[in-house]
């Protein structure tokens, strides 16, 4: 099939004959041919919100300035200087023995990461309470994308705003909380971004273009981190006042904006799906309460999956987003160090998504989602129980650690594709996208109290592995339809 240009497209599915809040929550497509420009333009999405998720949360801003040494006051900074014998260059202690640990300065940056980590909770629930109601709603009226580009466009100004957050212990909140908040408008606009994947595809192609938006993703956070780290390695990043983290706040921002434009010139918005009665705010919870009851009732093996995702998927969250902080805190990383990890980490999750593909249409992906899950919790306790071996441990261990997220997303939503009923996989990738918030906070939660218990910011990772091993259980105790190999 070709479009007006001559290119090859990708047709559309037929409109479902699904009524009421369930078969609004995903419409099915126009029967017009979806021109693969419009395809590469959705995907694109992810490359433009890569920075965020990279650089600002995971692997420089949060982890390096945020949750480091720029936030305690001076003397307890100092106090965690060490000076290279060599080279005369002034770095930090690392905290992952338990020497260092017991000290003020270790205590401190556990402090710091445990207020993050209250934050991003307090985020999680927001995300529980709106996401679900907001795409809904978006998708029962038809403004999707006009939601999308509202909330890109919010995602945008929290990143510059973040330039506001000056080396200070008295600006730790203000950056935590726009932090928080970011993550809050990152996830809403993502449902929508989600829920639009069945107007841009078929059941032949849905994993393809799925997987088309999770490579942007990994090679966006590839390139933004790069050129972070190339900046920093030629000095181009002012050292007062936080300076340089800050500018690559805005940056990350300008990225987000102009990144985004093919979306919105290439993408057309779809129209509502059904009729549906306008209803209130708060009435919205009620229709999605019906929607998941019906769900469970007619289609259960594919709402017990969606609940077992939705504790698994908020763990492998949690793996990326406190995983900077891991290695800058708790292993004492240096600031290039960190960054060249996450660039490291990016490719070996794209490396890993592409080739776990093939396992996944060989096994199934039920058995690519638990391989991975197991790897995942064994991996998080060999990082706590051989921390004291030192960085070489987060080196092995954390790159191994991404290996494994990488093909858990992608299988993901594989199987949630050959598990949906025959004219719902709009409405059920609708769910998918917003059920999937429901367990936002557990992370968090559990990396919080870990180490607000402890002490110690090496015992968040047990937290992770919790929520990860709780998935998995749920995942191993749903019933899915044996996994048949197409040829």
């Amino acid at each position: 099939m070709t479009d007006a240009d001559g290119k090859d497209a990708v047709p559309t599915l037929p409109p479902t004959a699904n009524t009421g809040a369930l078969g609004a929550m995903g419409r099915g497509a126009t029967p017009d041919p979806v021109p693969r420009k419009a395809v590469v333009s959705w995907a694109f999405w992810d490359w433009a919100t890569q920075p965020f998720n990279s650089v600002i949360l995971t692997f420089v801003w949060a982890s390096l300035y945020l949750v480091s040494w720029h936030f305690l006051p001076e003397d307890v900074a100092r106090s965690g200087e060490t000076i290279d014998p060599v080279t005369g260059a002034i770095g930090h202690i690392s905290c992952d023995t338990a020497a260092n640990t017991a000290t003020e300065y270790c205590r401190s940056l556990a402090e710091l990461s445990s207020g993050y980590g209250w934050a991003t909770f307090a985020a999680g629930i927001l995300i529980l309470l709106l996401a679900p109601v907001l795409g809904q709603r978006a998708d029962a009226s038809g403004l999707k994308k006009r939601w999308l580009f509202i909330f890109t466009m919010l995602l945008a100004v929290a990143q510059f705003a973040l330039f506001f957050t000056l080396e200070d212990p008295a600006y730790f909140w203000f950056g935590a909380i726009i932090l928080a908040l970011g993550s809050v408008i990152s996830e809403i606009a993502g449902v929508n971004y989600n829920a639009m994947l069945a107007e841009v595809s078929t059941p032949k192609t849905i994993g393809k273009i799925s997987g088309l938006g999770w490579g942007l993703g990994y090679l966006g956070g590839i390139v933004a981190l790069g050129i972070v780290v190339a900046l920093s390695q030629f000095d181009l990043l002012p050292a007062e006042d936080g300076l340089g983290y800050r500018l690559i706040a805005v940056g990350a921002g300008v990225w987000t904006l102009i990144f985004s434009i093919p979306m919105w010139l290439n993408v057309p918005e779809a129209p509502a799906h059904g009729v549906q009665d306008r209803v209130g705010f708060f009435q919205s919870y009620a229709i999605l309460v019906k929607d998941l009851g019906a769900l469970f009732r007619n289609h259960r093996p594919t709402f017990w999956f969606l609940l077992a995702s939705a504790i698994y998927r908020d763990g492998l969250a949690g793996v990326f987003a406190f995983g900077g902080v891991l290695a800058a805190v708790a292993f004492g990383f240096s600031a290039n160090e960190v960054m060249i990890f996450g660039i490291a980490a990016n490719i070996v999750a794209g490396i890993s998504t592409i080739v776990a593909g093939r396992f996944d249409d060989r096994f199934g992906g039920k058995a690519v989602i638990v391989f991975a899950l197991v790897g995942l919790v064994v991996m998080a306790l060999a990082v706590f129980g051989l921390r004291e071996y030192g960085t070489m441990v987060f080196w092995v261990c954390g790159l191994l650690l991404s290996a494994f997220v990488g093909p858990a997303q992608a299988a993901s939503r594989s199987l949630l594709a050959r598990v949906t009923p025959a004219g719902m996989q709009g409405e059920i990738f609708g769910l998918y996208a917003t059920t999937g918030r429901v367990a936002s906070f557990l992370s968090p939660l559990m990396w919080a109290l870990f180490i607000g218990i402890s002490g110690s910011t090496i015992f968040g990772v047990l937290g992770i592995a919790i929520v990860l091993a709780v998935g998995l259980v749920l995942l191993l105790l749903v019933r899915l339809p044996k996994h048949v190999r197409l040829t």
